[in-house]
């Protein structure tokens, strides 16, 4: 039943948004994705559960109920974070559309928090619940969070003004995106670390490094690119001209600080090893 209600409410707040308009801003686009990924999820593992399929995925997932619980959290913090940005953003006490796609929204993301705590107090164990596969996935939710700010303060600021600097902390942030969701994907499927060369917690040891080098690359960069044209508005609005980017160095820094505790832990996962 949370399922089916997760699903109606995600679709209602996609139709509505659909309705009114497509949305062409950077925000928007990430809420809409984020309705489609809280319609399909739920959907998949309804049918995969209600048909017993997930039992034929046991040499690969030996997990299920973990996997189960890491796509709902990820879910959860995706909607959290589409309904919180499509409140700052869109959200007018005369706009009608926009406040019943915001209640819509607000009603999956309750769904999706009483989801999560049901299968935590169910199946607590596991990668995806475990401290590291957290980090994980809050590494990879705070790149989606940063990739989009930055991407809403390239297209709402002055195509003129594009330092590279900038635009390589974008790269930064998406290569460290793939290689988290990589990682995520190999503690999951066992099967697929046959195909490394060395372990898997070395693996995460080296990325974990060079994360934190480059997250601290694209802060010093993005803060010294950023911040010094004070003399240029990019947007029209004087209030938010400064909201995307400041969005970004505030993501970024936090990545940084979630990097570095990976770091710590994957340095103690070498060691007991």
């Amino acid at each position: 039943i949370i399922r089916l209600v997760e699903m109606i409410s995600s679709a209602l707040a996609l139709v509505v948004v659909l309705f009114r308009g497509r949305m062409v801003a950077p925000w928007g686009v990430w809420c809409e994705f984020v309705w489609v990924l809280c319609i399909i999820v739920p959907l998949a593992l309804l049918v995969v559960e209600s048909r017993g399929w997930h039992i034929l995925l046991a040499a690969f997932l030996p997990n299920w109920a973990d996997l189960t619980l890491g796509l709902t959290a990820v879910c959860c913090i995706s909607v959290v974070s589409a309904t919180v940005a499509f409140a700052a953003v869109f959200v007018c006490l005369t706009c009608i559309g926009n406040i019943l796609c915001f209640v819509f929204s607000l009603v999956a993301t309750v769904c999706f928090l009483v989801d999560v705590i049901k299968q935590k107090t169910a199946f607590g164990s596991g990668y995806m619940s475990s401290l590291r596969g957290t980090l994980r996935i809050s590494e990879a939710f705070v790149a989606c969070m940063i990739l989009t700010a930055a991407v809403d303060h390239f297209v709402r600021g002055e195509w003129f003004y594009k330092p590279f600097g900038m635009i390589l902390c974008a790269i930064i942030f998406g290569v460290c995106l793939l290689v988290t969701a990589a990682i995520i994907v190999l503690n999951l499927l066992k099967l697929l670390q046959c195909l490394l060369v060395f372990r898997l917690n070395l693996v995460e040891f080296v990325s974990n490094l060079v994360a934190v080098v480059l997250y601290l690359l694209a802060v010093i960069l993005w803060t010294v690119f950023g911040y010094r044209r004070y003399r240029h508005n990019p947007y029209t609005c004087i209030k938010c001209s400064y909201a995307d980017m400041n969005a970004v160095t505030v993501g970024s820094a936090l990545n940084l600080i979630l990097y570095i505790v990976d770091l710590v832990l994957s340095i103690k996962s070498i060691i007991k090893n």
